[in-house]
């Protein structure tokens, strides 16, 4: 849910209203029960997986902060976003609602973005600007190219966001997307959620320099390095790129620190190639946990409105669970209905 107005309303979906700025005291409270609605359904999610009704899941536990700062730094209403598969905290803030997310992940009739036919957050959303992603990493880019040049070839004041891992840096996809969004100034943030591993590559055997966002000067564009893990230090940088990109200054390069809690998907088994000392260290990275000390330490945060936060997502979830696992699956007579042209 994008803010706490909408926590109590399950089968309601309201975009965030943009707010220049300063995050307010309620922006940054709105954010954690959005980061805590997200953590409570990827654990769900991942529940159900084990439970073999969830086919895969590419869990977003980590990127919660880097995601929602950066949502609400945009205007759904105005600009577009291209995702990646781990972005569940961004469709969340964006207006998805937890029941339609979950009849995603099980394939259920009533699914918004493909009706239940494809991987689990693949498709277009009918109320946000979002286009369907494949799930070939990469692709998402220089598409996110295409879309902002539509946009500056029609004069419109938007913004593209894309969203990648630091996996997708290796591909040549996102070089041909950066240095043609370059040249042509290009209303782009280029949003990259560096976790440290490409599925099970480290970074070290990625690539030869500490940060992606080095990479930018190539370009000749921005880019600038902040900690993912920080809703004030990501949220500031979105908003500055996203400025940069409507007022026709072209693309900038965001990197986002993160870690990845999980292993790379539901299929995956991270202890194969990370070190219990990684695995230990990045626990204590965790976003939430991180916002909740800041929270508190301003005394925006106690023991009563954490609890009722955690209370409401978990109602919310389960809620969602039960209409979810209700529903039926799509028909499949419709099969072919959503990918060709009708008449």
């Amino acid at each position: 849910m994008p803010d706490d107005r909408a926590s109590s309303a399950p089968s309601r979906s309201i975009a965030p209203e943009p707010r220049p700025g300063k995050l307010t005291a309620s922006d940054l409270v709105g954010m954690y029960r959005t980061m805590v609605l997200s953590r409570v359904l990827d654990e769900r999610i991942w529940l159900l997986n084990r439970q073999g009704k969830a086919a895969i899941v590419a869990s977003a536990q980590g990127h919660e902060a880097a995601q929602v700062a950066l949502a609400r730094a945009t205007d759904p209403a105005r600009d577009h976003y291209l995702i990646y598969y781990r972005e569940l905290t961004t469709l969340l803030a964006l207006g998805m609602t937890p029941l339609e997310l979950l009849k995603g992940f099980l394939c259920r009739d009533g699914e918004p973005l493909s009706g239940g036919r494809q991987f689990p957050t693949h498709g277009a959303h009918p109320r946000v600007d979002l286009f369907s992603f494949s799930n070939v990493v990469g692709t998402q880019l220089p598409q996110a190219a295409g879309v902002a040049l539509a946009d500056k070839m029609r004069g419109e004041a938007r913004a593209t966001i894309v969203y990648f891992g630091d996996g997708a840096t290796s591909q040549g996809d996102c070089h041909e997307a950066m240095n043609f969004a370059a040249i042509h100034r290009l209303p782009v943030v280029f949003f990259c959620e560096n976790n440290r591993y490409a599925i099970s590559v480290p970074l070290s055997k990625q690539m030869a320099i500490e940060n992606v966002a080095a990479r930018a000067a190539g370009y000749g564009m921005p880019g600038v390095t902040v900690d993912g893990t920080d809703v004030i230090a990501v949220f500031e940088a979105a908003q500055a790129a996203v400025a940069r990109a409507r007022g026709g200054k072209g693309p900038t390069l965001i990197e986002a620190m993160v870690e990845r809690l999980f292993p790379h998907t539901s299929d995956d088994d991270h202890t194969r190639y990370r070190s219990a000392d990684d695995i230990k260290q990045m626990r204590g990275k965790d976003p939430i946990a991180i916002l909740e000390t800041q929270l508190r330490r301003q005394r925006l945060l106690d023991d009563a409105l954490h609890t009722e936060i955690w209370a409401e997502a978990k109602r919310i979830v389960n809620q969602a669970t039960e209409q979810a696992e209700a529903a039926g699956f799509p028909d499949p007579g419709d099969f072919s209905k959503r990918l060709y042209a009708e008449g």
